[in-house]
């Protein structure tokens, strides 16, 4: 698969060698913004092997020589399933360099020893990552919330204006809280600055994001996804909200925050491009800045998820 930015897809390249032959090679090479290696190189191919030639072709070597054999991985792997030791201690039971232990465990997808029972070498613990990714199908089917706490900002600035060799008075002044809301399918995202994250302040959010999601083209929102915090869980007002919208509410498994994923990235975005981008003299001046910030992300930043705008997958028109 070519990656996003290729001069030439399959598609092209077969293109290309049809009218190569009845053009010079350069030339087209030329029109397309292509070296000539490159474009006589998908030429011989075609040429050779047909349009069967012309997918990419995998950039793992032929033959892996030095490559631990099959029957040392699996003298590793019965190693680490009969006396449960980490790589150091497999090692030198094995005779397998430690590092090369690391690596067959990890291409067989065995688990940390931290994540298994010690007496039975069954994995207790959920792992990190999660083979079921998914994206919703439509715009508003699924909707990510989650809040993100942040230092205020004393007025004058703190230790990141003044530097933190300077008496700064900013510590005990509190935090902002940032509700973020995120639409799965289009990464369509909305955040305020509230002054806590109680249920009744959860419960407006959802109601104003929903009426933002809205006047981006997401008419309804279907079902609403959080962690197991109190104000989501507990809250009458938060339920109440929820079912306003006509929709459902879901939460992620316990201890599990990579099922709200969508929301854990784009609070890790909000920090970086946003809340930490520049020095701020206030916590209102900060907050000044969220709603152009959230306006460039929906309509003018790419997405590497989704390879555009947000906006361009609510209204591809």
């Amino acid at each position: 698969m070519s990656h996003v930015n290729a001069r030439l897809t399959v598609h092209g390249r077969l293109l290309m060698d049809r009218v190569a032959a009845g053009r010079p090679v350069a030339h087209i090479a030329a029109e397309l913004g292509v070296s000539r290696q490159t474009a006589y190189r998908w030429v011989r191919r075609f040429r050779a092997e047909g349009a069967a030639g012309l997918p990419n072709r995998s950039s793992r070597p032929r033959s892996s020589p030095a490559r631990t054999s099959s029957d040392r991985e699996q003298a590793v792997l019965d190693a680490r399933r009969s006396l449960r030791f980490g790589p150091l201690r497999i090692a030198a039971f094995t005779g397998v360099p430690a590092r090369t232990v690391s690596r067959i465990l990890h291409r067989h997808g065995v688990p940390r020893l931290a994540d298994c029972d010690p007496l039975t070498g069954a994995p207790i613990r959920a792992a990190r990552t999660t083979a079921n990714r998914y994206e919703r199908a439509r715009p508003g089917e699924l909707v990510h919330l989650d809040v993100k706490k942040l230092g205020r900002i004393p007025d004058g600035g703190g230790w990141r204006a003044h530097g933190r060799s300077e008496q700064v008075k900013g510590r005990g002044i509190g935090y902002d809280y940032v509700h973020v809301a995120i639409d799965d399918h289009s990464r369509t995202g909305y955040a305020e600055v509230l002054p806590d994250e109680k249920g009744a302040t959860a419960a407006g959010f959802l109601t104003r994001a929903a009426g933002y999601f809205a006047g981006h083209g997401i008419q309804r929102i279907e079902r609403v996804i959080t962690d197991n915090a109190f104000a989501y869980r507990n809250s009458t007002m938060f339920r109440q909200a929820v079912a306003d919208l006509g929709a459902v509410q879901r939460f992620i498994k316990p201890h599990c925050p990579w099922t709200n994923g969508k929301a854990e990235r784009f609070n890790r975005t909000l920090q970086t491009e946003w809340a930490y981008r520049q020095v701020f003299t206030s916590s209102n001046d900060r907050q000044s800045a969220l709603a152009p910030w959230l306006q460039h992300y929906n309509t003018e930043r790419i997405h590497t998820g989704i390879g555009t705008t947000p906006i361009t997958r609510v209204s591809p028109t």
